[in-house]
């Protein structure tokens, strides 16, 4: 893919809407009282957990999508089984390498629709 190519203009605007939409959701949990731990934690190549924080007593692995239609469906629907498969790990080497394998957790999803300048935000807490 070359710089100026039509698909490398999509990827990067892709990935802006997706970095907005983390910024946006972290917000967001501040707003709701959640204190943000970390931010895109990766570990090695497996992925990476968009936002950990805290609410209360617990840890919350939160995965963020950000769509501008609604062509592939929700942004929600793109959290699949493989997905959180792959954020299952995440999190076990998450609380492996901070040592705390026994703190409760739970895993939430963040969706966000942009359409026409309006943004809707949904939270769906312990979604799987």
């Amino acid at each position: 893919m070359q710089q100026g190519d039509p698909a490398s203009r999509r990827w990067h605007r892709k990935q802006q809407v997706g970095v907005w939409g983390e910024q946006y959701a972290a917000r967001y949990l501040q707003e709701q009282g959640y204190e943000i731990i970390e931010r895109n934690y990766r570990y090695g190549r497996s992925g990476e957990i968009d936002i950990v924080a805290r609410d209360g007593d617990t840890l919350v692995f939160v995965e963020v999508k950000t769509r501008r239609s609604h062509r592939f469906g929700l942004p929600e629907e793109a959290v699949t089984l493989a997905k959180q498969t792959q954020l299952r790990k995440l999190a076990v080497a998450f609380l492996t390498e901070y040592g705390i394998e026994d703190a409760p957790c739970r895993f939430d999803v963040i969706s966000i629709d942009i359409h026409k300048g309006q943004v809707q935000l949904r939270h769906l807490p312990d979604a799987f």
